[in-house]
């Protein structure tokens, strides 16, 4: 194949990868009609997995099959952002004892099973009892000036930062639509390769959600997120990148400015809308 024969055009600006992760993006999306031998195939090997409904920001465009899952916060007296953790607690599946960390939230169940899926089922975050704190700390080379010069890397990040929220832009889109941070989770002590990757951003359209109390998930939005912050594993659920919400200029060729775009395949989420999907979560790696 000549070299510039990629079904992808060259405006795109996708970056070219290693696709190590295709088994596991694969198996993501896999549809209900498989899941019978996935489990078979799966259930003896690891921890947890199979079909799980969770709630997540909406996938709107491009090939990823369903929406990043949404991580419900709290934030703590001193104003740090933390993400939600069920407590863990052990149970026993198919005659096997796992580790499940699970709660009822919002008048939903949220699990940590929602996050199984594109590798993050092996990162050491992922397992229920890890010893971690649960706070959201900067990632060492955020795509916006404003956080690269307000935190170093695994700083805690601070309600304080975002008080410009309705205001901020940076020559993306619209201004004024919400501010965004890069963050990882459950994350501290481990290597890089290892870190849970997220995306938290303030709005005043999510504020405006949860005040109004209207809409099929307002109970879910009004207990999972905190004076406007709303916050997703930010793993592509196509092919596993790492996309962002305002943080691409080529992000206005595919209409997806104002939007959480990835740069890989185009694929497009909006943050501002709650879907409920089922998907196959993969089982986490027995230790």
């Amino acid at each position: 194949m000549p070299v510039d024969d990629d079904k992808y055009p060259t405006e795109s600006g996708r970056r070219r990868f290693v696709k190590g992760v295709v088994g596991s993006a694969t198996l993501a999306s896999v549809g209900t009609g498989g899941v019978a031998a996935l489990n078979s195939a799966t259930a003896p090997t690891g921890a947890g997995g199979g079909i799980i409904q969770y709630l997540g920001i909406e996938n709107t465009d491009g090939p990823a099959p369903r929406g990043m899952p949404q991580i419900p916060i709290e934030i703590d007296s001193e104003g740090f952002i933390k993400g939600v953790w069920p407590k863990p607690e052990t149970r026993t599946v198919q005659g096997r004892e796992i580790t499940v960390a699970e709660m009822e939230l919002g008048g939903e169940t949220y699990s940590s099973e929602w996050f199984q899926y594109c590798g993050a089922q092996s990162l050491p975050g992922i397992q229920p009892a890890a010893d971690q704190d649960n706070f959201f700390r900067s990632t060492g080379s955020p795509p916006y000036e404003w956080q690269s010069s307000t935190y170093s890397g695994g700083d805690k990040i601070h309600i304080d930062d975002f008080q410009d929220y309705e205001s901020w832009g940076n020559g993306i889109g619209a201004s004024g639509l919400g501010k965004p941070a890069m963050g990882t989770w459950r994350s501290e002590g481990v290597s890089p390769q290892e870190q849970i990757p997220i995306q938290v951003l303030r709005s005043k359209r999510i504020l405006d959600k949860v005040e109004s109390g209207e809409g099929e998930f307002a109970e879910w939005l009004r207990a999972s997120t905190a004076e406007g912050f709303i916050a997703w594993l930010d793993k592509c659920t196509h092919f596993c990148c790492v996309p962002a919400f305002k943080a691409f200029g080529d992000s206005s060729k595919f209409g997806a400015e104002d939007r959480v775009y990835c740069q890989c395949h185009q694929s497009v989420y909006d943050p501002f809308s709650t879907i409920k999907k089922s998907f196959v979560a993969l089982p986490r790696p027995d230790n």
